[in-house]
């Protein structure tokens, strides 16, 4: 067991942060591990299902299928918080009650795999347009999209998932696209895609069968790890793909 960070001193005595995705299993518990650092003073929890603003967090409305949302949600971050240090996009699409993965080629299906673009690329690709503008142009920045280890291409050996690998691939490229132009504005700056593992959420449920135990992990601690990753990421590692515990994945 890890003890808790109590703040993310990497960013300095004080900084803000914009959570998208806070009502979901990650981005809830990433918005509460935030909400109890010392110092971080305020944060913006973005969601498409509003959640309760207590203390330290307002709630706004999002929807990464709606590239006007992004926008307004942006507006509305830049209102509340003046300088953003953190973003993390904790969103994701993998299924629902109209899709599920395709296990071969012949499930793919157009509609559901720009669904899945929008929220997995796309949407994201929106996020770093409106969002990196907002964030200070020294010091430590992060902007983390949390990604996953099926959208490697060189580390795909079994086949199937075609939309989900494919969206989680182009969001890899994009964080790495857009971590050369935020560095010619801040050398300090630092855009990443985060692995969490396979966490105990509504997105993994129906394909935990073979995961062992010890490798399920709750968001809570998913959560805990990724924001020790960001506490001691560096802009050397801006670009890349990065595991929950620290380690770099090949794309």
């Amino acid at each position: 067991m890890i003890l808790p960070l109590t703040q993310l001193s990497s960013f300095g005595d004080t900084m803000n942060a914009v959570v998208i995705g806070a009502s979901g299993g990650i981005g809830s518990s990433m918005t509460s591990h935030l909400a109890s650092m010392e110092n971080v003073r305020r944060i913006v929890a973005l969601s498409r299902t509003p959640i309760e603003e207590t203390g330290k967090i307002s709630s706004h409305h999002i929807d990464l299928q709606n590239a006007e949302s992004i926008d307004a949600a942006a507006q509305f971050a830049k209102t509340a918080l003046q300088d953003i240090h953190l973003v993390i996009v904790a969103s994701g699409l993998l299924h629902d009650q109209a899709m599920q993965p395709e296990k071969a080629m012949r499930q793919i299906n157009g509609d559901n795999f720009a669904r899945a673009m929008a929220v997995n690329a796309i949407g994201p690709a929106l996020v770093i347009k409106h969002f990196t503008p907002l964030m200070p142009r020294t010091g430590k920045t992060v902007l983390a999209v949390v990604s996953a280890r099926v959208g490697s291409i060189s580390d795909n050996y079994l086949g199937g998932w075609y939309a989900y690998r494919a969206s989680k691939a182009a969001v890899n490229q994009i964080i790495r696209t857009g971590s050369i132009e935020i560095a010619r504005k801040n050398c300090d700056a630092v855009l990443v895609a985060l692995h969490p593992g396979t966490t105990d959420t509504n997105l993994s449920k129906p394909f935990q069968g073979g995961v062992a135990q010890e490798r399920l992990f709750s968001p809570t601690y998913s959560a805990e790890c990724l924001l020790r990753v960001i506490e001691r990421i560096t802009a050397s590692m801006s670009g890349k793909l990065i595991s929950w515990d620290g380690s770099v994945l090949p794309y």
